[in-house]
């Protein structure tokens, strides 16, 4: 009951400050008494007694500035907005219109309505009427470059800079276009600039990253990246990058730790960051021998985007790893491990001892066998791959000169793949023999079982 008083008496108190601005003589008087309601925040005061003015005369300028002001100021911008508009296109301007003040406003509610052409009008016209003020080229630069335009922007957003060169905002909108330019030296000034005078700028931290990881500087862009990553906005990106820039380093073990914080970081499956985010971590997984991770991961890729890259490839590659445990195994053993089935593979193909195994980084083994300890017939040498990729000739010409040096015998190669064309053709009518995907695979199951 007291609450519907109060509310009763603040209603009449406002409608009666209302009544006293109409009726209160000039016009110029009337738009000074309502300068005066809004500066104390007497928002409603000025609706109604603006509404009421217009009713009567339409055309009035300051009426219709102080009612799209008061909407403003109640965060009503849709109102606001369709006075500001009505009162630009009118042409009128009224004596207790501060036109700097209104036009930049103006502006600012044509950008949040996407009408950018518009805004773009209004930061122009400013500049020629206050061609100091850097906050109006840094919005003409940004305006510019959401049309397609760099060439106006750069040169908007230099003189921005030009004017406040401490201005953190203006040197990073202009290191990023410099950047998406190609102009890598002056982008890599400005983004330094932005974080000098706003050390917690994440996306400055980001693209400077992205500067130093493109000039090959990978260990100053995974620095600089871990900065960007603070921030929960970049961490997915920043993580990706860094994940990349470990690779380019073949320090896997370093990027599997980026790659999987970036892929718990993902909210858009479908995002381009988000699929090679995905695919580097299977691409790593793949390099340690983790097929169940990796596969799980190109798993997921192929849910949400289809023919991405070569994950169906890789998905028809390993698909005997789903059915048959034994090539399950032998893709994912330890290297120890990986050492004693390639010595039951020697001996299940072709009933020898293995005199001596030791692997072959990152992904083989090499095995010399003889067919018992008193046999005069020279030793095999024999070399096993897992890599995803085909062997090529060059390690078929590997490991013939080198059974000819150590004077063996015939050489063997076997492979979870296949060999590229090189490899067979140099093969052919020389002392080796290959074994692809089709011939190591019954080895394993007879060998393991």
């Amino acid at each position: 009951m007291v609450f519907t008083i109060i509310i009763i008496i603040l209603s009449a108190g406002i409608g009666f400050l209302a009544f006293y601005i109409i009726k209160s003589g000039s016009v110029p008087k009337r738009a000074d008494q309502m300068k005066g309601m809004l500066q104390k925040g007497k928002t409603q005061t000025v609706i109604k007694a603006a509404k009421a003015i217009l009713g009567k005369e339409p055309k009035n300028a300051d009426a219709r500035y102080f009612l799209g002001k008061a909407y403003l100021m109640e965060k009503k911008e849709g109102e606001a907005f369709a006075e500001y508009k009505n009162l630009s296109q009118s042409g009128a301007m009224g004596e207790f219109i501060p036109e700097e003040e209104f036009r930049g406003e103006l502006a600012g509610l044509f950008i949040k309505h996407k009408q950018t052409e518009e805004a773009l009008k209004e930061y122009v016209l400013l500049i020629k009427k206050h061609p100091e003020k850097p906050e109006y080229y840094y919005w003409a630069g940004k305006l510019f470059n959401e049309r397609n335009r760099p060439d106006m922007a750069q040169n908007y957003l230099k003189k921005a800079a030009e004017l406040a060169p401490r201005d953190a905002k203006i040197q990073f909108e202009l290191g990023v276009m410099l950047y998406k330019s190609k102009n890598t030296k002056d982008a890599k000034d400005a983004l330094e600039r932005s974080i000098k005078y706003q050390g917690d700028n994440a996306q400055a931290y980001f693209y400077l990253g992205k500067i130093q990881k493109d000039a090959k500087d990978y260990q100053g862009a995974i620095t600089t990246l871990e900065k960007a990553a603070r921030d929960p906005a970049f961490r997915l990106r920043a993580m990706l990058e860094r994940g990349s820039c470990y690779l380019a380093l073949n320090s896997v073990e370093k990027a599997i730790p980026d790659l999987e914080r970036a892929v718990k970081s993902i909210t858009e499956e479908k995002a381009q960051e988000s699929l090679y985010s995905r695919y580097y971590l299977a691409m790593c997984y793949e390099k340690i021998h983790e097929m169940e991770k990796a596969i799980e991961q190109w798993d997921t890729i192929a849910r949400f985007k289809t023919g991405f890259k070569d994950v169906d490839a890789k998905l028809a590659q390993y698909a005997d790893m789903r059915e048959d445990d034994t090539v399950k195994d032998f893709l994912s053993a330890g290297n120890q491990e990986f050492i004693e089935i390639g010595k039951k593979i020697v001996a299940a193909a072709f009933s020898l001892v293995v005199k001596s195994a030791k692997s072959i980084p990152p992904d083989g083994v090499e095995l010399v066998a003889i067919e018992n300890a008193t046999s005069r017939k020279p030793p095999r040498l024999i070399r096993i791959y897992r890599s995803p990729e085909m062997v090529d000739d060059g390690k078929i010409r590997s490991i013939l000169e080198d059974a000819k040096q150590q004077n063996m015998g015939r050489a063997v190669v076997m492979t979870s793949t296949g060999f590229t064309r090189p490899a067979l053709e140099f093969a052919e009518q020389r002392p080796i023999e290959l074994f692809g995907k089709e011939k190591l695979q019954p080895l394993l199951r007879k060998s393991l079982s």
